[in-house]
């Protein structure tokens, strides 16, 4: 028996468009419909202990989002999925639920422990193989990958090098459309968001492509140690 889980689920159509703050409602809410009673934080404002391993953007699809939460009593796994499972809404699917317990793995939380993020990226891009690779070596060949970010504490634009965050990047076309696969720096250490490397490949390789028309899935989420799900 176990009072610490971990919550494997996606989320599609239009649940992409559910803010990461009405997530976390959605999930209290259905918690407390199911009857499966969270433990909350202790202090003047309690809070359920729950939260994401890495918030995930608006717009995006997750293919293997993980949400972390501790139960008030003691629940088996496959009780707490049983249970949920009927609340769920179109586009939000439960993959498993899991015993879990961050300490066992000499870590505070899976935020905390967030080494990188797996995202395929879908454009509508008319091409061959061969000319795909070749946008994708040009952009990789460059030592710097110069892009305007905004920062967090006073919102000005300041440039920054996002190559050493882009730890890989390939791509697939089938003379339809394309898919890049890339693996991104993710967490509190460092962090790159997929849209700048959207945005900078965009330009490097000459492409006009309406950002509406770009799907982004994260695929999978990585930890330090080598800790899957």
């Amino acid at each position: 028996m176990a009072t610490s889980f971990v919550l494997k689920f996606s989320k599609s159509g239009y649940a992409r468009y559910t803010s990461h703050l009405d997530m976390l409602r959605f999930f209290k809410r259905a918690f407390r419909k199911s009857g499966i009673a969270l433990r909350y934080s202790q202090g003047f404002n309690p809070h359920p202990r729950m939260g994401f391993a890495q918030p995930l953007s608006l717009g995006y699809a997750g293919a293997n989002e993980l949400l972390e939460f501790e139960t008030a009593s003691e629940h088996e796994a496959e009780q707490i999925l049983r249970a949920l499972d009927g609340e769920m809404p179109e586009g939000i699917r439960i993959i498993s639920v899991q015993a879990f317990v961050p300490a066992d793995f000499h870590i505070r939380s899976l935020a905390a422990a967030t080494d990188s993020a797996d995202y395929t990226v879908l454009l509508p891009y008319s091409c061959s193989q061969e000319e795909l690779d070749k946008k994708l070596a040009a952009y990789l060949s460059q030592k710097e990958i110069m892009v305007q970010k905004r920062r967090k504490k006073d919102k000005k634009l300041v440039a920054e090098d996002i190559r050493p965050k882009l730890r890989s990047l390939s791509g697939r076309a089938d003379g339809k459309s394309a898919a890049l696969t890339m693996t991104l720096d993710a967490g509190s250490t460092a962090n790159l968001s997929p849209e700048l490397v959207i945005s900078s490949f965009l330009v490097s390789a000459g492409l006009d492509i309406p950002r509406y028309k770009i799907d982004v899935v994260r695929e999978q989420i990585n930890f330090v140690n080598n800790l899957q799900f």
